[in-house]
């Protein structure tokens, strides 16, 4: 097919098809930016924790009053909670992953160092913590049983870290075997390295979000611990979480059950990236209703076209032109405007995104979202102008040339 005609047909109506233009450039500006936004919020809440989210639960107890007994009923707390039927293991942790807190510590690589050389949250984990959360170790050992100390003494002799917080800390090499100083100038000397383990809040940038140190530390529920459980069957994990419940309210009136950091670990994570999700389900109800509206536009449009344009198709027609050349004339036209408008699309997105950029510290956009929103934009046309176009191919030559 000639693009004569339709160009020649496009300078006549030069207002329409700038509509029609800016209409499916702002479509794919937005549209393209969307995408990307609801791609990032899908990366940031399926980030690996690392722990076997599966089968974990965790339990907070508050105190309420001083309680001088309160390792020796933590001890017994776990004794407990390994005791009830479907608990695989049960450990002490001084925060919950996706919880309301997080604790944090300066590290330093050598005790006379006076600016440390970076800050990051640290856990602490009583015995058989690893083995609890579920973490994967790549490098190294885990703790032994004379390297646990009281969690008010902070005199640790050893660290685990994760890969990634290993790799910053030291680059191109083991860090098995290193010192570090986080606590006075006593080493803690690196004897293990885990795959994974977030931070329990996003604190921080989010290149950080899996650097985290685990320390061999006892924690009393007087100190703010929570009791990590993990079941063998995770069908029957809300059923043991409120067996939990009921064995550590039996050891009060010194403390309570805290709602705070306590449930399974895929309702915290679920209830933490909730406004992560909801934004996701916005931008896609804002995409669909644009995609909507643009379709609407189209259409509009083409019909309007179709009928000022009754006498032109009439004498195609009658001049041999047949239904799938006029079907196929209006869609060429389309995908002519469609184009220019993704083009100046494609821009105005870029455009955008450095805005973002700027104010709210978004990546940059990748290049990969700018072809996937021109194809949708093309098929959208297409689609949106196919029913005026085939209505205006339907029309016999002698009743178009008698109606103009």
């Amino acid at each position: 097919m000639e693009l004569r005609p339709i160009l020649s047909t496009l300078l006549r109506h030069k207002t329409a098809a700038l509509l029609i233009v800016l209409e499916i450039a702002l479509s794919c500006a937005i549209v393209c930016n969307a995408l990307f936004l609801i791609g990032n919020r899908l990366d940031h809440m399926h980030r690996p924790s690392g722990m076997d989210e599966a089968h974990l639960l965790f339990v907070r107890t508050n105190g309420i009053s001083e309680d001088a007994d309160a390792k020796a009923v933590t001890r017994a707390d776990l004794d407990s909670l390994r005791a009830i039927p479907g608990v695989a293991s049960a450990t002490t942790v001084n925060q919950a992953p996706f919880g309301n807190s997080v604790w944090m510590s300066s590290i330093k690589l050598r005790p006379d160092q006076d600016d440390a050389t970076m800050t990051t949250t640290n856990y602490m984990v009583a015995e058989d913590g690893i083995k609890t959360l579920g973490l994967k170790l790549l490098e190294g050992r885990d703790f032994n049983a004379s390297e646990y100390v009281d969690s008010d003494t902070n005199e640790y002799s050893a660290v685990i870290l994760t890969r990634a917080l290993a790799q910053r800390l030291f680059p191109d090499q083991s860090a098995i075997g290193k010192s570090m100083y986080v606590f006075g100038k006593q080493p803690h000397r690196v004897v293990g390295i885990i795959e994974h383990l977030p931070k329990p809040r996003d604190a921080g940038p989010s290149a950080e979000y899996d650097m985290s140190m685990l320390f061999p530390s006892r924690f009393s529920y007087m100190d703010g611990g929570v009791y990590a459980v993990r079941v063998t069957d995770a069908s029957q994990r809300q059923a043991i979480l409120e067996q939990a419940k009921k064995v550590l309210a039996t050891y009060g009136p010194t403390r309570i059950v805290s709602k705070n950091a306590t449930g399974t670990l895929e309702d915290m994570r679920a209830k933490f990236y909730r406004n992560d999700r909801a934004m996701a389900w916005m931008l896609v109800a804002v995409s669909v209703a644009l995609l909507v509206v643009t379709a609407l536009g189209i259409i509009g449009l083409a019909s309007f076209w179709v009928a000022q344009r009754t006498r032109q198709i009439g004498v195609r027609r009658a001049l041999g032109a047949t239904r799938t050349q006029i079907l196929r004339y209006f869609q060429t036209e389309n995908f002519l405007l469609a184009t220019v408008g993704i083009v100046l699309g494609m821009v105005l997105a870029y455009a955008i995104n450095q805005l973002l950029m700027s104010k709210y510290e978004l990546p940059r956009l990748p290049l990969m979202y700018l072809p996937v929103g021109a194809v949708l934009l093309w098929l959208l046309g297409q689609i949106a102008v196919f029913w005026p176009a085939r209505r205006a191919a339907s029309v016999p030559p002698a009743i178009a040339t008698r109606s103009a």
